[in-house]
């Protein structure tokens, strides 16, 4: 029997087959027995697939689907890829997951690596199936794309194999991962962003390196590549989790948080899969042509990123339409000849239209936000934080410095802050408790720039924001990065108080920081700049973001990276950047930021729901997307919170030692990095501690700011009473 009735699929786009597909059969066939997959052994006897196995798996069918309109050399080309990868997989299964063998398993990784080289490499001699699968592949690929292209490609080939022992420790030690985690290291492991490339390739659409860089991009190629994973867990529950043992799948992973039942969590799966796709068309349709005129786009790359989605289109539908083909998926009754609609389409291509499947449900929930709606307080559930709260000495004569700062720079005199209002929020209070081993004068920086963002963040909502002035806010952003010279060179002059604040703030930072921490530190205020537009954006489209998108991006507008950034740079020359860019310092800093912005979402909800007309809070994503109520959702953010904060304790213990022993580190790159882990401790138990204590969401202060003459006294000798409340 099936472990669970498949759910009905959103697929807003036919599959077509590409007319190659008989050829490539034969051709595939014959790679793989070239290369030696069809009598690779196993440890215990018998071998790794059979020419009658891979004839059932049919991965030219697969790549027929998902590249209908290359031509056959191209095909023939990407379905050895495909051949390749899970050969790879099962290879790598046979002989170390089954086993558990993790000195193994590193050894034999290490070594398929060396076969990606790079221009003036030499591979080495080939010792089994994947070697040589790789290094024929590489060879016939990489020389007709950019090395721009080839560095993307060898990050996300060296993700999908490398990040297997992710899966195998887990597997080892029978840990679960918690949603947010195991999204984001889905994509490393599954290898969709390695599709993705290849479809670059397919396409001839390779995209060019500028628009690469862009979150439009980024986000295309995320949210198919979680739309691809999804499916396929949906679909190799019953294979991977009941037969192979594995728990690397999204439907096990809802089953066990949530502690629901397998159909409930295939369906919330569904839905996730659904909201992802919806995303992914949002950005085509409405981002992609904006930053197009933005970046005065030429026809040649319009017409190739163009190509690049449609590509990526086609890979949806056509890998939807293989899974409920293949042998190797969990399937029956998925593909019917009998129409289900009146007189509605079926055959190729037709599995996804049908009303039920529209989703219909997920985009109506998403838009049926009501602003403003009065929800009251919102009890706070019980916090899990083991690390304790320590406080800077310094703490006092750095909240009255903020004071005086604030003066200095103009705030109080724009109608949004006054001097109240910098009191009230004490954010020196919080920066001497993230940042609690800082001297005076770092303390009054660290504050300064809380300070100038908690502003920022309040003033260009309201200017520009409520009256949807989106080309104002476009304006003013990309004049705020004026105002952060990589050379420290001429700025404008200030026209109010966030680009004077901005300016003093990048001068005192940025001069004496070296190149790479400069530009580390511009662009985490840049791209925490941009998010409040994508947040204006989403307002203006009343639009609840998806919850994937509103958890990433949620890191960015709360300005992790730039917090968190400050606490990087005394480490710069000691710790390589690479260190930072591992699963393991990744994962240990989205795990902080996620507790962090979360805390700010529970203590800020009735703030931003009742009085801003906020849709950015992940209880109220949640509510939405799951379609529970705020107390509810509440609870669900707590245990995410404490999920991330277990996950935080777990690198620490288990994954900080391999990853010393791993890259040779020194000594003073482990008691650096070791630092660097405990200042992440202080932000979150600070970020905790100051909401706890901040009047800034108390619902007192919140109806003094909504209606100031409702707390202000009458009668003779109040006049002033009346005009300091009217200044903000």
């Amino acid at each position: 029997m099936q472990a669970f009735t498949l759910p009905d699929f959103y697929m807003p786009y036919p599959a077509r087959l590409n007319p190659h597909l008989e050829s490539t059969r034969a051709h595939s066939m014959a790679w793989a027995a070239r290369m030696g997959m069809l009598d690779a052994p196993k440890p215990d006897g018998g071998v790794v697939w059979t020419e009658e196995a891979l004839a059932k798996m049919d991965y030219a069918l697969m790549c027929a689907y998902t590249h209908p309109d290359c031509d056959g050399p191209t095909l023939d080309l990407i379905t050895d890829w495909y051949v390749w990868v899970f050969f790879f997989d099962d290879h790598f299964l046979e002989h170390f997951k089954y086993s558990r063998d993790l000195t193994g398993a590193r050894a034999y990784l290490d070594q398929l690596e060396r076969f990606m080289t790079r221009k003036g490499e030499t591979p080495p001699e080939p010792s089994n199936p994947a070697e040589a699968g790789l290094q024929d592949l590489w060879a016939r690929t990489v020389p007709a794309m950019s090395n721009d292209w080839r560095e993307r490609f060898i990050r996300s080939t060296h993700n999908l194999m490398v990040e297997s022992m992710w899966e195998l420790n887990n597997i080892n030690i029978g840990r679960i991962a918690n949603p947010i985690e195991y999204i984001q290291m889905r994509r490393r492991v599954g290898g969709a962003p390695w599709s993705a490339n290849l479809v670059e390739y397919a396409a001839a659409a390779e995209v060019p390196d500028r628009f690469a860089r862009t979150r439009q991009f980024e986000v295309l190629t995320d949210t198919f590549s979680d739309a691809v994973h999804l499916r396929n867990d949906l679909f190799s529950y019953q294979r991977e989790v009941q037969e192979e043992g594995e728990n690397s799948n999204a439907v096990l992973v809802f089953e066990k948080f949530f502690d629901i039942e397998t159909q409930d969590a295939a369906e919330m799966v569904n839905d996730l899969l659904t909201s992802r796709v919806q995303q992914f068309e949002n950005t085509a349709l409405v981002e992609v042509p904006a930053v197009f005129l933005a970046m005065q786009a030429l026809p040649d790359e319009a017409a190739r990123f163009a190509g690049y989605v449609k590509g990526l289109q086609d890979w949806q539908s056509g890998g939807h339409e293989w899974h409920m083909r293949s042998s190797r998926y969990m399937n029956e009754g998925a593909v019917t000849e009998t129409p289900t609609v009146l007189g509605g389409p079926n055959g190729l291509g037709t599995a996804g239209i049908t009303p039920g499947r529209i989703g219909l449900q997920v985009r109506a929930r998403q838009h049926s936000f009501t602003p403003f709606r009065p929800v009251g307080h919102l009890p706070l559930p019980e916090f899990y934080m083991p690390y304790p709260v320590k406080v800077s000495p310094h703490e006092g004569a750095a909240a009255q410095y903020l004071i005086e700062w604030g003066r200095d720079t103009g705030i109080y005199d724009e109608g949004v802050w006054g001097e109240r209002e910098m009191a009230m929020n004490d954010l020196a209070y919080c920066a001497a408790r993230i940042h609690p081993d800082a001297d005076l004068e770092q303390l009054k920086l660290s504050s300064a720039w809380l300070a100038w963002g908690t502003y920022a963040d309040d003033y260009l909502p309201i200017v520009y924001g409520a009256p949807r002035n989106l080309t104002g806010a476009k304006a003013a952003v990309d004049r705020l990065k004026l105002f952060m010279p990589l050379d420290m060179g001429e700025v404008p002059e200030p026209a109010g108080a966030i680009e004077r604040g901005l300016a003093e703030l990048w001068r005192r930072s940025a001069t004496d920081m070296p190149g790479p921490a400069r530009a580390q530190l511009r662009a985490a205020v840049s791209t925490m700049l941009d998010s409040w537009l994508w947040e204006m954006f989403n307002q203006a489209e009343n639009r609840v973001p998806d919850p994937v998108d509103y958890v990433e991006m949620r890191r960015v507008t709360f300005g992790s990276d730039l917090t968190i950034g400050l606490a990087r740079i005394p480490h710069w020359d000691v710790i390589p950047e690479e260190i930072y860019q591992t699963r393991v310092v990744r994962e240990l800093e989205t795990a902080a930021m996620d507790y962090a912005c979360f805390t700010n979402d529970l203590f800020s909800y009735q703030k931003e729901i009742e009085f801003e007309g906020e849709l950015h809070n992940i209880v109220l994503v949640i509510e939405q997307f799951l379609g529970v109520d705020r107390w509810k959702a509440r609870d669900i953010t707590a245990d995410l919170m404490t999920a991330r904060v277990e996950q935080f304790e777990h690198i620490l213990a288990n994954d900080f030692p391999m990853l010393f022993e791993e890259y040779g580190l020194d000594e003073e790159a482990r008691t650096m990095l070791t630092s660097y882990a405990d200042t992440l401790k202080d932000w979150m138990a600070g970020v905790l501690a100051w909401h706890q204590k901040a009047d800034r969401y108390k619902e007192a202060e919140l109806r003094r700011r909504q209606n100031p003459s409702a707390l202000l006294p009458t009668g003779l000798g109040t006049s002033a009473a009346w005009r300091t409340a009217l200044r903000v």
